[in-house]
């Protein structure tokens, strides 16, 4: 196979473009550019002894190739960007997908709000991040919209200012409200600005601005005013000091890192705005070896730029790139400006990079202790239950319903003792009557096994452990199903003690197996089983609120069903969609239709008002 493929190979021209690899069943595992796409590709199938394991084992599972010639090698690299980006091969340096990286949108309206979302669009907002996870953006968000003491409600203004009474935020001291009509629009976008400067980084400009407030306020003798900007100035200036500063010659850069230990990679990058450090990303890559640092980098840098769309006019790496001039030139595309892309040599850009390699370290090292913490947990496990091997994969399951109603089961997954949250999946109960646990559990079992048998990668690999929220009864309503399909995959129920944590693990047959003597497995089952019901209990809130949503809109004249996804897809939540305006409403529906929606919304709000 490898001569065939090397001599299609060293039949290409010597021209750039983009080369992607399929494996036997035709799915792409690997994308790349080349300058020359014969000297590039043949490589692979030459001297296969060079290659390190991780080309070696891609190599081994190619079947066949195509080619894309483009005009230029840059060309090739926007193209191979893209592509990566939409196949997502299995070999590519693979990041987070774009809900993993969120930004913080401030919409722009006569009175703006600030929403967390996934990622930026050609929309007139302003966007700031990225952020490293969606906690970190709602952190920021949180902490600023506090400190300014602006609104957290779903309100909208001015539609709403003088409509209701304010809520117990503002009787608190946590709001200004807005609501009440005692803030102007002049000062409330005044804070919105200090905010936005709050979440750019710039804490010593608008701490000596809110200084100046204050004592003009004093001065003015309004000494409650004076007060509140006092505490807001030491609020800015606590979470400055909380940051690393750093010279005003480095303001604005990310620092990126890459290090390996024993075969895991871990890129780390540090975001520095206005000079100070904001946010760490991270991302852990296995089955590398210290030769693959310059590839780990380049697939991060390609990866996250082409997913944020925006760059840093600095950016600096731990190790020369083959592609670093090319990097920069599209890096300053996304920018609309020259951007650097260096290997920081000394002064204050190599203190830079060596933190971000220590942090790299220390990740590593971490993950490292924690998976032999793991490791020892999942054999502790395998020999209480008498399995052959300490469990992989472990599948968990619930079921949840309200009254009987709206029945919907959960699977979890546990990859090494770790949640792998892609892999989980989510049923609507077809069959099974409501309240009928068995049979719930039956049907999404054999649904399940169904998928795999037909291949569909979304539920393959099988589990190695099943473990189902419940007793024995619910054990052999899966043990049933299992047999019928021919498998014979271990089962246990989790059962709760009187605080509802998995106490014991229970068989077919009634024997219940003891996990409190060791601490490491209690941990272990008790996190799978409530990580299970909360995914259960989500699901069945959503599907109950989505239900309610659309029986509302589609009580709307001129809303149908696809109408409504349309709307769905806009802007969300029913919240949202009610407090579009009719030039809102009209970006999605025909005018006439937008200002029914807005109609019957408005009389809707009228009606809430009479005593």
């Amino acid at each position: 196979m490898y001569e065939e493929l090397k001599e299609k190979a060293l039949l290409l021209p010597l021209l750039p473009g983009v080369y992607i690899m399929r494996d036997a069943g035709g799915e792409i595992i690997y994308i790349g550019k080349a300058k020359a796409l014969k000297n590039r590709v043949s490589q692979y199938f030459s001297n296969l002894a060079s290659h390190t394991p991780k080309t070696l084992k891609m190599v081994s599972q190619v079947h066949d190739f195509e080619t894309i010639i483009t005009g230029s090698e840059f060309e090739a690299l926007l193209l191979e960007c893209a592509l990566i980006k939409k196949h997502k091969p299995k070999y590519n340096i693979l990041l987070k997908d774009d809900k993993g990286y969120p930004f913080l949108r401030l919409s722009k309206e006569e009175y703006p709000r600030f929403s967390i979302v996934s990622k930026p669009a050609e929309d007139g907002a302003r966007y700031f991040g990225p952020y490293g996870g969606r906690s970190g953006a709602k952190k920021a968000l949180d902490t600023a919209l506090l400190t300014f003491k602006l609104p957290t409600c779903s309100l909208k203004f001015p539609r709403d200012i003088g409509k209701s009474r304010p809520c117990l935020n503002a009787h608190i001291g946590r709001c200004c409200a807005v609501c009440s009509g005692k803030v102007s629009k002049g000062e409330y976008n005044r804070l919105i600005g200090q905010v936005c400067r709050l979440l750019e980084g710039k804490y010593q400009g608008l701490a000596e601005e809110l200084r100046q407030e204050m004592e003009q306020a004093a001065e003015e003798m309004q000494f409650e005013r004076a007060a509140a900007l006092r505490d807001r100035m030491r609020a800015v200036e606590r979470l400055g000091r909380d940051q690393l500063i750093i010279s005003g010659a480095l303001s604005d850069l990310d620092v990126i890192a890459c290090q390996v230990l024993g075969s895991r990679g871990c890129v780390v990058m540090l975001n520095y705005i206005s000079g100070n450090l904001l946010d760490k990303k991270k991302e852990f890559f296995d089955g590398v070896t210290p030769e693959d640092m310059g590839d780990l980098l380049e697939g991060f840098i390609k990866q996250y730029y082409t997913m944020t769309q925006r760059s840093p006019r600095v950016v600096l790496v731990n190790q020369e790139l083959e592609d670093q001039e090319m990097l920069s030139q599209w890096l300053g595309i996304l920018r609309k400006g020259k951007v650097y892309v260096q290997v920081p040599q000394r002064g204050e850009k190599r203190k830079q990079m060596e933190l971000a390699m220590e942090n790299a370290r220390q990740e590593l090292e971490l993950l490292d202790k924690r998976e032999q913490k793991t490791s020892r947990s999942l054999e502790q496990l395998a020999e209480i239950l008498g399995l052959p091997a300490p469990p992989q994969r472990i599948e968990g399951y619930d079921i949840s319903n309200l009254a009987g109603t709206g029945t919907v089961a959960a699977m979890t997954v546990m990859e090494k003792g770790r949640f792998h949250k892609s892999a989980y999946r989510r049923f609507r109960i077809k069959e099974a009557l409501g309240g009928d646990d068995y049979g719930s559990l039956a049907e999404t079992m054999d649904r399940r096994l169904k998928r795999a048998e037909e291949g569909d990668k979304g539920f393959l690999p099988l589990p190695d452990l099943l473990l189902i929220d419940g007793g024995q009864g619910q054990v052999n309503a899966v043990h049933q199903v299992l047999r019928e399909h021919g498998q014979n995959i271990p089962v246990f129920g989790m059962v709760k003690d009187d605080h509802h944590r998995t106490r014991a693990l229970v068989d077919g047959d009634g024997n219940e197996f003891g996990i409190r003597t060791k601490p490491a497995v209690f941990s272990l089952v008790g996190n799978l089983q409530e990580e299970t019901h909360r995914f259960a209990i989500e699901y069945q809130k959503n599907l109950r609120g989505r239900s309610m949503k659309e029986s509302t809109l589609s009580r709307i004249p001129g809303l149908g069903e696809q109408r409504i996804r349309a709307l769905r897809k806009k802007f969300g939540t029913l919240a949202a969609i009610r407090q579009c305006s009719e030039e809102e409403l009209a970006q999605v529906l025909p005018r006439n239709v937008a200002k029914q929606v807005r109609e019957y919304f408005d009389a809707q709000g009228a009606k809430e008002e009479k005593p």
